[in-house]
């Protein structure tokens, strides 16, 4: 694992520091008449896809479903790796890991 000091660094415009993961939840056929909404209401469902990023060198591809948000986190999982994003454990996540 690298650290910091190993890692390329270059400049970032002010919006662009941040990776941004997009969650959108399905609310279609929810109301009874067809084109219309019950506000503030969703399904279980719907598809992750990660922001534009030129910073960071991502455009973003196909978003990924998810059916149930048991698979919300394997759906992020799988935006993040299909761009190549590396995440790095917190101050507060290496309290789980060994050896860190």
């Amino acid at each position: 694992m690298p650290i910091k000091s190993e890692l390329a660094a270059k400049e970032a415009k002010h919006g662009q520091k941040m990776v941004e993961v997009k969650v959108r939840f399905w609310t279609d056929d929810l109301a009874a008449e067809k084109g219309k909404i019950v506000p503030k209401h969703a399904w279980t469902a719907g598809v992750v896809r990660i922001e534009r990023n030129d910073s960071h060198e991502i455009a973003p591809s196909q978003p990924v479903p998810f059916n149930s948000l048991l698979d919300l986190g394997t759906a992020i999982e799988k935006v993040l790796i299909q761009h190549g994003v590396v995440l790095h454990s917190s101050t507060k996540m290496k309290k789980y890991f060994a050896g860190e």
